[in-house]
């Protein structure tokens, strides 16, 4: 046999790089220390021998991470506002309209759980509940519900605390909106423009009336794309609501919810709720 014959063959070659990828690292994968793929998938800790625990823990988990892409994307429009950025907040509206497209995908898995199924590991919950979650509260604090007794439950956490506590005192992804409102032009009456921001936010009959004003005119400006990623957002946090409380109506009825809420009650209260109230009135006067 020929000396030629004997060389190793080199794996062919597709644009210049090599067909087999590199597999060879010297401590953990660059894919592992930009993810943390190890640290996420170590967290669930199962409290119950129930096999449907790691599903409603997993599932949990993975909606306080949309929580706080979601967050991210709120936070971005506001300051993209205050700064009169109107298409990079509309932008990131629009990225937050297919985040909560995923979040509310998220109930799927627990849509259609018996009573008996979430028994046998609601016990597991003590009295955690979801009204506690953080990062719910911000998302909720954006939409301009605010409420200063939701900081009670995070004392313990002062980091968390302080991070809630700074939402609060805030504007509102709303209160910056109506700022830019009346920046343009707009009659934003100081009343709502000065409120405290700290309080949960209220309809106005004059800021109902500027959105009709707006929508009766010109349908290709940037303030009516503003207005209707507004509503996009608006309508999925009300199908997030509606399927919390339909997923929570099938699994346990009309009892008091874990953590001491009034469960499927306070949940009805929630769901009759729009977010951006005056986007949703107005449309009946144009």
């Amino acid at each position: 046999m020929s000396s030629k014959m004997s060389e190793p063959v080199t794996p062919p070659e597709r644009g210049g790089e090599p067909e087999t990828p590199n597999l060879d690292f010297a401590g953990t994968t660059p894919y592992e220390d930009y993810v943390q793929a190890d640290v996420l998938t170590h967290l669930q800790h199962l409290r119950s021998d129930d096999p449907g625990e790691m599903v409603f823990l997993v599932t949990t988990q993975v909606m306080e991470l949309w929580f706080t892409v979601i967050v991210h994307e709120w936070e971005t429009a506001s300051r993209a506002l205050r700064e009169d950025r109107v298409p990079v907040a509309v932008d990131a509206l629009k990225r937050s309209v297919r985040e909560l497209e995923a979040l509310n995908a998220s109930w799927t898995p627990l849509a259609q759980l018996t009573p008996a199924q979430f028994n046998s590991y609601r016990s597991a919950l003590g009295e955690g509940s979801g009204f506690q979650s953080a990062m719910y509260r911000r998302m909720e604090f954006l939409l301009g519900d605010k409420s200063a007794s939701m900081l009670v439950p995070h004392r313990g956490a002062p980091r968390v605390h302080a991070e809630l506590e700074k939402a609060l005192a805030e504007p509102s992804l709303y209160d910056e909106v109506l700022a830019l409102l009346a920046r343009r032009g707009y009659a934003v009456p100081a009343s709502v423009l000065q409120r405290d921001l700290t309080r949960k936010y209220e309809p106005s009959p004059e800021v109902e009336a500027v959105w009709a004003e707006l929508y009766a005119g010109d349908q290709n400006g940037e303030l009516v794309r503003l207005g209707e990623a507004l509503t996009d957002v608006g309508e999925l946090v009300w199908r997030w609501r509606n399927d919390h409380l339909v997923a929570t109506r099938r699994a346990m009825g009309a009892k008091a919810g874990t953590g001491g809420s009034a469960g499927v009650a306070w949940l009805e209260k929630r769901a009759a709720k729009n977010v951006f109230p005056e986007l949703w009135t107005a449309r009946s006067h144009v």
